[in-house]
């Protein structure tokens, strides 16, 4: 096993601190060639030279094969490439409007960064509206760049959205639990009734239901399962699909 992921692997599910350093030397084979295998370093992981540094604390996740992680309970946002999020729109200037996405600055949208946008064929965004988007640019040394298409041109999902809904913020880390595939979070409040749901990685989730009571109620028990384990979840959810609360 490469030295980077025995370290790696001892570590998973523990805490670990800013400053903490793991080695990305690799052992040499029998021929005298390099073992390699790539690894994949998310959030709170930085590869600096032959090193991996921890730049936030929290817990240590992996995910087959080779991705790791730090799970930590941040509220502040910070802009990472390929990320999708929510985003609203608070001024046009030029060709360009502003949104806000929650960070320490504001990232810049296109006219033309939406489906079927021409400089005749102009998008209809109002200052105020919600945008689900994706960044194309996202680092220390540049304005975040967000666009509301993929690589085909398509909106596959993104835009301007949320007509009716209610938008609120939750912890970076329960959006993580709810973008996993198959979320039990999302998975039991359906089977209280029906909801739209979208949840941005900058923390900000936007909610509708038939009626305004129960959105009210779909947010609530969103920011309730925060600091709950899956059992009082579950025991909570039950008693609202009851009637009992």
């Amino acid at each position: 096993m490469d030295t980077i992921h025995a370290c790696f692997k001892e570590k998973i599910g523990e805490v670990l601190l800013p400053g903490d350093v793991f080695s990305f030397r690799l052992p040499e084979s029998g021929d005298g060639s390099i073992k390699t295998e790539k690894t994949i370093c998310g959030p709170g992981l930085r590869r600096n030279g032959e090193e991996v540094q921890v730049c936030k604390s929290g817990i240590l996740r992996h995910k087959q094969p080779n991705m790791y992680w730090i799970d930590s309970q941040q509220r502040r946002y910070v802009p990472a490439k390929g990320e999708s999020v929510i985003g609203i729109v608070t001024a046009k200037s030029g060709d360009i409007f502003k949104v806000d996405v929650g960070g320490s600055e504001q990232a810049s949208l296109s006219y033309l960064a939406f489906e079927g946008a021409t400089k005749r064929n102009r998008p209809n965004v109002q200052v105020g509206d919600l945008v689900y988007g994706q960044f194309t640019i996202a680092n220390k040394d540049m304005e975040p760049e967000l666009v509301c298409i993929d690589s085909c041109g398509r909106a596959n999902g993104m835009g301007v959205f949320g007509a009716d809904g209610l938008l609120f913020k939750v912890s970076l880390g329960l959006v993580r639990r709810l973008l996993v595939p198959q979320s039990e979070i999302i998975k039991d409040l359906e089977k209280i009734f029906p909801f739209e749901l979208v949840v941005g990685m900058n923390g900000r989730v936007w909610v509708k239901a038939k009626t305004v009571q129960q959105t009210l109620i779909v947010t609530n028990l969103l920011e309730t399962c925060e600091n709950m384990t899956s059992q009082q979840r579950q025991t909570l959810f039950k008693r609202v699909a009851d009637g009992c609360l």
